[in-house]
């Protein structure tokens, strides 16, 4: 993929109101630490411009990068830091709930988790809320390159289990030290984005897809929970 323009385009917090995305988007979501800034940085082909930090917990507000003017990279905060206050933990997973309810251009939501360890519970409770809201989240399995390649596919196979994905589950290697998986999430990405424009509506059917939007912001609001128990 050739990145001709990166942009952080929009910055929401708990209050703000969500953009009206004129382009597909690509949510990731992840624990805190897990590598979710160094992944978006890879796949934008830039060093720095999603923040990382040695210090877990970092993102707090939901962050949308303009790519290509073709998609947007939307970085969800993590979850899971023992530090941050339960109520700060509630006040995020409701923005997290509002985004991934309300967002009618939203395609997939890559979710990250450490391929050294079995996920954790918070781990568990994320893809399964995710699936509940109608998405079926592609898993990015960060830090492969902590890893010898013999362990890679046992690893995999245990993050799969973990989150009981079932064998067509999409599990993903990726580091951003090697950029193993890069080419992979790349093609992903554009492959959907090329469905969305293979199926965008004639002018006659804009009604329709009112509509449908128009229910997607009236689901039922659930309560997503993350004051779970520390990392």
């Amino acid at each position: 993929m050739i990145i001709r323009k990166v942009e952080l385009e929009t910055v929401c917090g708990i209050t703000s109101r969500l953009p009206d995305s004129p382009y597909p988007e690509f949510a990731f979501a992840g624990k805190s630490n897990v590598g979710k800034s160094s992944l978006i940085n890879a796949l934008m082909n830039r060093k720095s411009l999603a923040r990382t930090s040695s210090h877990p917990g970092k993102t707090q507000t939901i962050n949308f990068y303009n790519i290509n003017d073709a998609y947007y990279y939307v970085d969800l905060p993590g979850y899971g830091y023992a530090k941050v206050p339960v109520e700060q933990k509630v006040k995020w997973g409701k923005m997290i709930e509002r985004y991934l309810q309300t967002s009618p251009m939203l395609r997939c939501v890559f979710l990250l988790i450490d391929i050294r360890h079995e996920p954790s519970t918070n781990d568990k409770v994320m893809y399964d809320w995710i699936c509940e809201k109608g998405y079926t989240p592609v898993i990015i399995a960060t830090k492969a390159d902590k890893l010898n390649r013999s362990q890679i596919q046992k690893h995999v196979k245990m993050v799969r289990e973990g989150l009981q994905t079932g064998e067509n589950g999409m599990v993903i290697p990726f580091s951003s030290v090697t950029k193993q998986g890069r080419e992979e999430i790349w093609a992903l990405i554009e492959q959907m984005a090329d469905l969305e424009e293979d199926r965008m509506p004639e002018p006659e059917e804009d009604e329709m897809v009112q509509l449908k939007e128009g229910r997607i912001a009236k689901l039922e609001e659930g309560r997503m929970e993350m004051d779970l128990q520390p990392m």
